[in-house]
């Protein structure tokens, strides 16, 4: 059984991230999951460690953005009795917990600069220092970190160590949004209407063509976790109906009226421009792919190629 199953789609751009991340799970290698929020990077943390050596000990997460800087080190690192105000017990941290397993540390670029060194200390060595020990101890942990914003702009703005960027950045493994796997919308509904009807015991939604469409040229903003909340709404409002296009949020429907017409401006088009313009986005798109750039332009790839040539594209 593929430890990846839980990763709905089958778009180009999926399936080689999942290739090299079922090669970066064989090993114990750092990974650095990037990609913007609500794009499934906790799935994708908890799939490596499924299909690890790690698979039956721990898999342990932390949002480092959810706890405040005066906590966080505690957490990760533990404190002794005393150490600080309310430190009433001695207390493990979850490196400890999660020795011979998994850390996925999310939000990364949310880590205080000053528990920085101590991750930095740990990935060189192993070391670990509880707050207020003088002797540190030792753990076996894989980190897997992720990150929504780019951190080496981050290390340019000195707000992220740049010896920890390079010692996270050991696999950078970069999560496509879902308006850049759009091939696998209508699979992904699919599968959250089928498993909203189970958890809420009600009759399965459906989606009529043009309510599909206009989810299809939806941007996505909030990406498949936004697609996953807008599917439980509808499975729990249109439960047993079809879904039409004026039963979606407005946003979807403006998106949609948006693809179906392109207003001319008042001052009028360069025709010929626009059409180099569009060629050159779906030759980019498709990485110069001329059968993928004529399906994206609605072209056969003999038209295509005659106004490629037309425009003098090499």
């Amino acid at each position: 059984m593929s430890h990846f199953k839980a990763i709905i789609g089958q778009s180009p751009t999926l399936e080689s991230l999942i290739r090299s991340a079922k090669m970066v799970a064989a090993t114990d290698v750092t990974v650095l999951l990037h990609g913007e929020t609500g794009t499934g990077k906790e799935i994708f943390a908890n799939a490596i460690q499924k299909a690890s050596t790690r698979a039956d000990k721990a898999f342990i997460t932390l949002n480092c953005a959810a706890l405040p800087e005066s906590l966080i080190e505690s957490e990760l690192f533990g404190h002794r009795k005393g150490s600080f105000t309310g430190a009433t017990s001695s207390t493990k941290g979850l490196f400890q917990a999660a020795n011979g397993g998994t850390l996925f540390l999310d939000e990364i670029n949310s880590l205080p600069y000053t528990i920085q060194a101590k991750l930095l200390r740990f990935l060189e060595s192993g070391e670990c220092l509880a707050i207020g020990d003088i002797k540190p101890y030792h753990v076996d942990v894989r980190i897997i970190a992720a990150t929504n914003t780019d951190l080496l702009k981050l290390v340019t703005a000195k707000e992220f160590r740049s010896d920890l960027y390079y010692r996270l950045n050991v696999v950078p493994l970069e999560l496509p949004s879902l308006r850049q796997r759009s091939d696998d919308i209508e699979a992904l509904i699919s599968h959250f209407m089928n498993m909203m009807s189970v958890t809420h015991s009600m009759d399965a939604a459906k989606l009529s063509k043009p309510a599909l469409k206009a989810l299809k040229a939806y941007p996505w903003p909030g990406n498949i976790r936004e697609l996953r909340n807008l599917c439980e709404r509808l499975s729990i409002l249109m439960a047993g109906n079809i879904i039409e296009l004026e039963h979606l949020p407005q946003e979807f429907i403006n998106a949609n009226s948006n693809t179906d017409t392109l207003l001319l401006p008042e001052r009028g088009i360069e025709l010929d421009a626009l059409e180099v313009n569009f060629i050159h986005q779906a030759l980019n798109r498709t990485k110069g792919n001329r059968s993928k750039t004529a399906k994206l332009l609605g072209l056969t790839r003999d038209t295509l190629i005659y106004r490629m040539q037309k425009h003098g594209f090499h």
